[in-house]
């Protein structure tokens, strides 16, 4: 960074080691946990008018699976029939009108840069629904989706050769498909019922549609799961040359499938998943990516690599604001993060789908579930989206944004890292977590969290 000073490393009293290197998987602060419903809550057109609003992202959720994995507790229902999603989409566009009109009440130009299709699975729709699907949104954008980076994910099942048609036709830059394991057996050990040679066909229609980047999903810790085993996938996921890869630990949460026999012991069960991390780090490195976080392997020394990192963040983004669309949606503004109501439960889900479908245009107009930011919540959201990256937390940026050095706001935080040999800075201001520090990164971001939140988290209740 231009003008940057050395980064001394001093720190103060630390706090509590983590017991674990898998505590939560932080890809938005705070987690949907935190918020809570409003009573009353403020129109739309209130909450964006003073919003930048030239550089937004669209993240659109589709909560609908062929199956749901033993893993999964994202917001999503199996099996729905098509007067379901037919109502979905019906609810979807009044929301998007909705949410275009707020938009437009603030009398500026309006322009988004990026967009996703997330879920769930997009793909479980129709090849005509998801050609409604873009339609919405691009009147909800004002352009083309094919204008902007535009990123899909499917599923092996869902990957059909007229629904990838639409989204080639309709200019997706980045498809991302969720094998998990290409051996037949430990797939059905993380309760995802699907054959390698049903992946690899659905592997060459994605590649013979063409899109720009393909992203593959691969899941470590999965129970009986070797070094050995593990590299017959990545291997098998090598040889599609994608252009991502990127690799997931397994977590089980309350009320997914696994949970109730899933019975390993903590520590052998951390020990496994550090060890397999470790040798897919290092296999994929060796075979021509670069890491960027935790997860993400990016394939070296081709444009559409580069060119990644803008199409992949999707639900990420929430530092120029997002808008997002669909039950279980996020949308970030500078002051308010809002949202639909949240469970995991199969009873729940439904629930707050059908409240969805029935929503009239006007309750659309207004923000429901919700956490409000302040300044020192922004901060923290800051580090969580820098420090985590492989590009690191940059000092002066983050003191020319709140006036005060990341070292002196978070400096318990920072001991740890610090005692741990976790973090490392450079010549050029840049405060990066060290190799291990970053196979930790599912206990460090947590770390951050502020009392408020972890208090709100805490108080949720699981269903």
């Amino acid at each position: 960074m231009a003008n940057s000073v050395p980064v001394h490393l001093t720190y103060g009293p630390a706090l509590p080691v983590p017991e674990t290197p898998y505590r939560q998987y932080v890809y938005a602060y705070p987690h949907q946990k935190a918020y809570r419903l409003l009573e009353n809550g403020p129109l739309l057109s209130d909450v964006w008018t003073s919003e930048r609003l030239d550089a937004l992202s669209l993240y659109v959720h589709i909560p609908f699976c062929e199956m749901r994995c033993g893993f999964c507790n994202l917001f999503t229902r199996t099996g729905a029939p098509e007067d379901v999603t037919g109502a979905f989409l019906d609810a979807l566009e009044r929301q998007a009108q909705a949410t275009r009109g707020a938009l437009e009440a603030a009398g500026r130009p309006v322009r988004f840069v990026l967009s996703a299709f997330g879920g769930g699975t997009p793909t479980y729709l129709t090849a005509a629904e998801l050609t409604r699907l873009c339609d919405i949104c691009e009147d909800v954008t004002g352009a083309d989706l094919a204008a902007v980076p535009w990123s899909v994910e499917t599923s092996p099942a869902t990957a059909t050769a007229d629904r990838l048609a639409v989204l080639a036709e309709r200019g997706a830059t980045r498809l991302s498909i969720g094998v998990q394991s290409f051996i037949d057996a430990e797939a059905r050990a993380a309760v995802r019922p699907q054959k390698r040679a049903e992946v690899e066909a659905a592997l060459s229609r994605l590649r013979e549609a063409g899109f720009p980047v393909l992203n593959i999903d691969l899941i470590y810790g999965i129970d009986g799961q070797t070094e050995q085993s593990f590299r017959i996938s990545l291997d098998a996921a090598l040889a599609w040359r994608p252009e991502e890869i990127y690799l997931y630990p397994l977590y089980v949460r309350p009320l997914t499938g696994l949970s109730a026999r899933h019975d390993k012991d903590g520590r052998l069960w951390d020990d496994q998943r550090l060890r397999l991390y470790r040798y897919g780090r290092d296999h994929l490195l060796a075979n021509g990516y670069e890491q960027t976080s935790m997860r993400v392997f990016r394939r070296t020394g081709t444009p559409a690599a580069e060119r990644a990192e803008d199409t992949s963040i999707g639900e990420y983004n929430q530092q120029a604001g997002m808008v997002g669309l669909g039950v279980g949606a996020r949308s970030f503004t500078t002051d308010l993060h809002y949202t639909t109501d949240y469970a995991v439960a199969v009873p729940e889900v439904r629930r707050i789908i059908d409240g969805y479908l029935a929503t009239p245009a006007e309750e659309f107009a207004r923000a429901q579930w919700a956490f409000r930011m302040d300044d020192g919540e922004r901060r923290r959201m800051f580090v969580l989206q820098t420090l985590l990256e492989s590009g690191g937390l940059p000092v002066d940026g983050y003191r020319q944004r709140f006036g005060t050095p990341p070292l002196d706001d978070f400096a318990a935080e920072f001991a740890t890292l610090g005692e741990r040999q976790w973090l490392d800075a450079d010549g050029g201001g840049v405060l990066r977590l060290t190799p291990e520090g970053m196979a930790w990164s599912d206990a460090i971001g947590p770390l951050f969290f502020s009392p408020r939140v972890h208090e709100a988290m805490a108080g949720y209740q699981d269903r």
